[in-house]
């Protein structure tokens, strides 16, 4: 195995998503988050290569399916073995990196890879569901409870995930992170874009502008869509409007869940790409999200690093990153009226609303930034990497 580069102290890393590649087309929390553990590796020197785009995600539980898929996988990491065995020993992959593994995406490539080269095997946010042994997952349950067994390190972005895993995993914690950069520079000019907005979608400037970002998905997304609007209808005595960004299968269903919300309040504004959301979050005055099984919520992140404050719901590992009463209001899970009252207390309270602007806006450029993220994982990738060259 090749040394790392005494001169330029980078490493190459072989990178791979059994959900769904950095570079696919359709986008999602998944690609969003591949493409930021790329990005930070890559800021911290190292040379990534994505080791290929087989896709093992397996979301009904067909055995025959997980069969094929798993023939697919190894015999891709045989083809991986060979191309990257006929490099020169200073080309090859250092260390192995997989994002996301679980029953329904195991990873069938990078653990017989990684142990051919002889480099260590690293994940980032996986879990282990133990009702899956012996059901229509049990090949993906497996395969994932043997890569675990193999990693040099697991590490997690949601800290409930920890009790998803197996006892003696060496564990690596790193916050919910993204680059703030484009969102400061954005909250640090909301004037420029809130009459854009105004005028492009009918909305009156003089109101608070209430925002939420999401897929519009069936499950989990639909149902904090409905959350959403039942907490809503009952404050429509007091002024306000709301900007929905996003777009997906379900949105018939959402635009049915808000059909109780008076027309002029509400502005559908479809899917928005990352060169235009971090205005349109600047534009706003409060993002509201009931987060219904959400893991922790890359929008609640970006909201804040653009200066919303946030109200959202008390679960899975959104209070990581909402310091409740400080960048915002949680509430109990699935709890409309308690989102309903959270909202309206912070449509009152506009200089409150700007404390906790400011606020978001500095946790998240020193907690959760890119920079410090991506320090954290090279520190974790060469630990990893000293321990496989220098074995106890």
């Amino acid at each position: 195995m090749g040394k790392t580069d005494a001169r330029t102290n980078l490493m190459r890393l072989a990178f791979y998503a059994p959900m769904k590649p950095p570079d696919h087309p359709v986008p999602s929390g998944d690609r969003h988050m591949a493409r930021l553990f790329l990005k930070a590796f890559e800021q911290a020197g190292h040379q990534v290569e994505l080791a290929c785009r087989l896709r093992s995600r397996d979301p009904k539980g067909d055995p025959q399916r997980q069969k094929r898929l798993k023939q697919l996988g190894e015999s891709l990491a045989d083809r991986l073995l060979r191309r990257y065995r006929a490099r020169p020993p200073a080309e090859r992959p250092q260390a192995w990196f997989t994002y996301h593994l679980y029953y329904k995406a195991p990873d069938w490539v990078g653990p017989k890879v990684a142990a051919g080269l002889g480099i260590p095997y690293l994940v980032a946010e996986a879990s282990v569901a133990y009702k899956r042994a012996s059901g229509p997952w049990d090949e993906g349950h497996r395969a994932t409870l043997s890569a675990l067994a193999q990693c040099a390190a697991v590490v997690t972005v949601n800290p409930h995930d920890a009790a998803c895993l197996p006892a003696g995993i060496p564990l690596e914690t790193v916050k919910p992170f993204l680059d703030t950069r484009r969102f400061q520079s954005a909250a640090l000019k909301p004037e420029q874009a809130r009459p854009l907005l105004a005028k492009a979608h009918g909305l009156d400037p003089d109101q608070p502008w209430l925002l939420a970002v999401a897929m519009m998905r069936r499950g989990d997304k639909l149902a904090s869509y409905r959350v959403l609007a039942d907490a809503l209808t009952p404050l429509q005595d007091r002024p306000w409007q709301i900007l929905l960004v996003g777009d997906g299968p379900a949105w018939a269903e959402v635009q049915a869940a808000f059909s109780t919300i008076a027309p002029e309040r509400l502005r559908f504004l479809g899917e928005c790409g990352p060169s235009v959301l971090p205005e349109i979050y600047a534009a706003g005055d409060l993002f509201v999200w009931p987060a219904v099984n959400e893991a922790y919520g890359m929008a609640l992140l970006e909201a804040q690093a653009a200066g919303l404050p946030v109200v959202a719901a008390r679960t899975g590992g959104v209070p990581a990153i909402v310091e409740h009463g400080v960048t915002g209001l949680l509430t109990p899970p699935e709890d409309a009226a308690s989102i309903g009252a959270a909202v309206a207390a912070l449509l009152t309270q506009p200089e409150h609303r700007c404390e906790m602007a400011r606020a978001a806006i500095e946790k998240t450029a020193r907690e959760h930034d890119l920079s410090s993220v991506s320090r954290r994982l090279d520190a974790i990738l060469r630990r990893a990497q000293k321990a496989k060259e220098s074995p106890p």
